[in-house]
């Protein structure tokens, strides 16, 4: 039994997708901010698996173990460092976002706004929440 392989695999995909994908001639290198922020997101919620892993939500062991994860995980203090100015670049990447929007007139889509600004609401909420564990 040999297996074929379809001319439209996952690599002519990708390939379609990022390499031969139609764009408009006139689009400038602000269109790259929703790009980034996929991106920054993938890596945030990389380090955040990471460091859940090695987090116990106890009174007393919580900030102790985020402590120790510099110190007895190898490379624990990179992640650690990683994923708390991961979250810096992000909300910066954010505000450039939207700035764009507003300079080319996004908030003219009325729904396309407003899920915007749902989407903002509940990323501040996430990054509060963050910010309050060690």
């Amino acid at each position: 039994m040999s297996v074929s392989i379809r001319k439209e695999s996952v690599f002519q995909f990708v390939n379609n997708l990022v390499v031969d994908l139609v764009t408009p001639v006139n689009i400038s290198y602000l269109w790259n901010w929703g790009s980034l922020l996929g991106f920054f997101l993938v890596g945030q919620i990389i380090t955040g698996i990471f460091l859940a892993m090695f987090y116990c939500p106890h009174e007393t062991l919580g900030f102790r173990l985020v402590a120790e994860l510099g110190l007895n995980i190898n490379s624990g203090f990179f992640f650690r460092y990683l994923h708390a100015n991961g979250a810096s670049v992000f909300f910066l990447c954010v505000y450039f976002h939207i700035a764009k929007g507003l300079y080319y007139g996004g908030y003219l889509k009325r729904k396309v706004w407003w899920t915007g600004i749902v989407i903002y609401l509940v990323m501040v909420a996430t990054a509060f929440l963050g910010y309050v564990l060690p």
